[in-house]
């Protein structure tokens, strides 16, 4: 089975220059905990969660600093640079190896630098579950 066949292709992404605070709607309007990042040109170059968020915002020293990184920093600067991606023709036993090996529960599916999808351990375990793998 194909990554191609379990991954989700409905997809928001943000872009590197969006804000914290636009990242954080943009993460609960879509009810996920990562989002990749792409550039001007739509090229993934990263992806960040909502820990990398509570991670800047617990470094914040009160609320007014708080504000400020959420109103004023812009994603690139906390998101994880060079996120693991994985091809649609990729098998999904090599996906579940990868999120395993770097402890992850996401892996974003791109053709030619651009997010075509996602696949979570969530879908892999469905599948199994149905025993569709």
């Amino acid at each position: 089975m194909t990554v191609a066949e379990l991954m989700q292709t409905n997809i928001k992404t943000v872009n590197c220059r969006a804000t914290i605070a636009e990242v954080v709607v943009s993460l609960s309007d879509a009810h996920v905990h990562g989002l990749p990042v792409v550039d001007d040109t739509g090229r993934v170059i990263g992806v960040v969660s909502a820990s990398d968020v509570l991670t800047a915002e617990a470094e914040a020293d009160g609320p007014g600093e708080r504000r400020a990184l959420l109103d004023n920093t812009a994603v690139q600067e906390i998101m994880t640079s060079r996120p693991l991606t994985m091809t649609p023709a990729a098998d999904i036993r090599e996906a579940a190896r990868q999120m395993l090996y770097a402890d992850v529960h996401r892996l974003f599916v791109a053709e030619d630098d651009r997010v075509v999808g996602v696949i979570s351990t969530t879908d892999i375990v469905r599948a199994v579950a149905h025993g569709m793998a």
